[in-house]
């Protein structure tokens, strides 16, 4: 499927890129659309582009020894992935998955690799996405070190919280209760008893996709462990 220059240029990291450059790209750039639960990168397959999703949403994750599946991130709409095996030429470190239907463009590694070393724009951003990528595995695995479910599911919440302009917190586009199983190392059921009880107490409240946290200050106490579910 073309691509349209116009497209590649709203991507958040190709935006400050020459007009001329980003036309080179989508030239030879493709898109693909995936159905829900498709494989879009296979682990240990060949990087041979940059990723970028346009529509839909992915997850990344992979197989502990004994092949329960662990989700490690979320790529949103704008957002890239595959950059690793684009950067150092290895096989791709993890499994991406569509959680919904999505879109998919993909971008040669020959021909963006120059760009993403070359324009110190590009690179800047390129470093700190992958910075953040490194907290937010950091805190993934602080997550799947705590010995209540509980406060697994607490934590987890609170590390995918945003704020909207009025001040109240938000989990955008939050994960289903399976999705968030598969990333604190849970049963389904398990993370539905503790919604079921987040929702009792008011600390929580399902908005269409999102989820409105009201009680900030008791969902930061039970991840940090300062706080019991009342009985």
């Amino acid at each position: 499927m073309p691509v349209p220059a116009s497209l590649l240029a709203q991507l958040p990291l190709l935006a400050s890129l020459p007009q001329v450059t980003t036309a080179h790209l989508a030239h030879h750039a493709s898109a693909r659309a995936f159905s829900k639960r498709e494989v879009v990168l296979h682990k240990g397959g060949e990087g041979s582009a940059l990723c970028f999703l346009v529509e839909g949403r992915l997850q990344a994750v992979d197989f502990t020894v004994d092949g329960r599946e662990v989700g490690l991130y979320f790529v949103d709409p704008g957002d890239y992935f595959g950059d690793v095996s684009v950067i150092d030429g290895q096989p791709q470190p993890v499994f991406v998955t569509a959680v919904l239907r999505s879109q998919v463009v993909f971008v040669p590694r020959e021909l963006i690799r120059p760009i993403l070393f070359g324009n110190a724009r590009v690179a800047e951003t390129l470093c700190g996405n992958l910075a953040t990528r490194l907290r937010q595995n950091t805190s993934q695995r602080r997550i799947l070190g705590m010995s209540n479910p509980i406060q697994r599911v607490c934590a987890q919440l609170e590390l995918l919280l945003a704020t909207s302009k009025d001040g109240t917190l938000w989990v955008r586009n939050a994960p289903t209760h399976q999705e968030l199983a598969i990333m604190i190392n849970a049963s389904r059921e398990t993370v539905t008893r503790v919604f079921q009880l987040l929702q009792g107490r008011g600390v929580v409240e399902r908005n269409g996709t999102d989820l409105r946290v009201d009680d900030a200050d008791f969902l930061r106490d039970m991840a940090a462990g300062r706080a019991q579910p009342e009985r």
